[in-house]
């Protein structure tokens, strides 16, 4: 094995049949293609003997710890030219070594981490279903399909129309659903869709939509976003995004309210190219911008991360839904979407930050909103739940 570790040739040929067990993606490379991409993460000597394997303990406890994930660094330069965070480099060289060496198993591996061909670097498994979460959801899902996302995990990317089709089963009773709630609960009614990044949240609003007007209900949209107060502010002020002082907070909670109660609104607008707010941090719109008006509508969608994260807020939304696709997926979606398509972000930059945002918003956001849900739909397990509450309007139809 010190000779294998040694020899650059030797330690990737045995590394390419080993990563096979990880991500049966590394199949569909050819050796000199895999040699390619692994040169990125090659130890300075190029001697793999020379990077240090840690105890699967002490790995455990720092992939676990917001403090590991806000040492991230998004934007690190080498000569110019930004390079993946050193922690994230060293975990990786760390993994391949262990798992040459048998100090790391492929199950250990696999359990802890997925491995993302593309950007070529291991990245921790979020564990979404916590204790308090299944608890909240009555212990067991409402019901389950197929879980045909996993006819996908070779692919190095996924476009919608396949991650649509394998979504079809769980989308329909989801939609069904919500149509249900709706006659049930009655109009006006707000329904707010959370969920991470490329989860699909976009799509499925954009389905229900068309459902619900087709039916002759009118529809109308809030976006959370357009709520942020200036990025300078926030960013002088050192708030997080996911925090009431980050937004236009007191006009939110009024709008929300008045909505309900079937009144037109006004609301901010937000400029994402220049980070600015329409209103001031009183309030008060600032010269010569425009704000947006909403007309009241039957359903009201709340579109953001967090919409119901803040329990000023979460009273007055009438059907909370998190909308759940697994880490790795909406990676490979991203990949398609954004660097793709949208060519919205340089590469490492981007995968620097999918690496750093994951674990934090999942603390911060995801399970918070799934502990107090009153729908989730998971995608990659192709699972619906429902609270006790909700799992009894849906079978007894009021």
């Amino acid at each position: 094995m010190t000779a294998t570790l040694a020899d650059p040739d030797l330690f990737s040929a045995a590394l390419y049949e080993r990563m096979q067990q990880i991500n049966p993606g590394i199949a569909d490379m050819e050796l000199y293609e895999f040699r390619y991409a692994l040169n990125g993460c090659l130890p300075e000597t190029a001697d793999w003997g020379s990077v240090e394997v840690e105890s699967r303990e002490v790995i455990e406890a720092r992939v676990n710890g917001c403090e590991f994930y806000t040492s991230i660094q998004i934007k690190p330069r080498i000569d110019g030219r930004i390079v993946l965070d050193p922690a994230i480099v060293q975990l990786a060289r760390m993994l391949f070594v262990g798992l040459l060496t048998g100090d790391y198993p492929p199950e250990w591996i696999n359990t802890h981490f997925y491995f993302d061909i593309r950007g070529f670097y291991f990245l921790h498994r979020t564990v979404y279903f916590v204790a308090e979460v299944l608890a909240h959801l009555g212990g067991a899902p409402l019901r389950r399909f197929e879980p045909l996302q996993q006819r996908l995990e070779r692919r190095q990317e996924i476009g919608y129309r396949e991650f649509r089709e394998a979504n079809a089963a769980i989308d329909g009773l989801f939609i069904e659903s919500v149509r249900k709630l709706i006659r049930t609960r009655g109009a006006p009614i707000l329904l707010a869709i959370a969920g991470p990044t490329a989860a699909g949240k976009t799509e499925i609003v954009e389905r229900l939509r068309s459902v619900l007007q087709a039916e002759g209900r009118s529809v109308a949209a809030i976006e959370m976003d357009n709520f942020l107060t200036d990025r300078e502010q926030r960013e002088e002020r050192g708030i997080f995004t996911l925090s009431p002082a980050a937004l236009h907070f007191d006009l939110l909670h009024r709008c929300l309210a008045e909505i309900c109660a079937g009144c037109k609104i006004v609301t901010p607008r937000y400029d994402f190219v220049y980070a600015t707010s329409s209103h001031d941090l009183d309030g008060t719109l600032k010269p010569d911008c425009t704000p947006i008006e909403i007309e009241p509508a039957d359903v009201v969608f709340i579109e953001g991360n967090s919409p119901f994260l803040f329990p000023e807020i979460a009273p007055l939304i009438g059907i909370k839904v998190v909308y759940l696709t697994d880490d790795p997926v909406r990676l490979k979606r991203k990949w398609r979407r954004d660097i793709d398509y949208r060519k919205k972000y340089e590469p490492t930059y981007f995968r620097n930050r999918y690496f750093r945002e994951q674990f934090l918003m999942a603390e911060r956001s995801y399970r918070p909103q799934m502990a107090v849900c009153d729908l989730l739909v998971d995608t990659t397990g192709a699972a619906l739940w429902a609270t006790p509450e909700i799992a009894r309007i849906l079978a007894n139809g009021k």
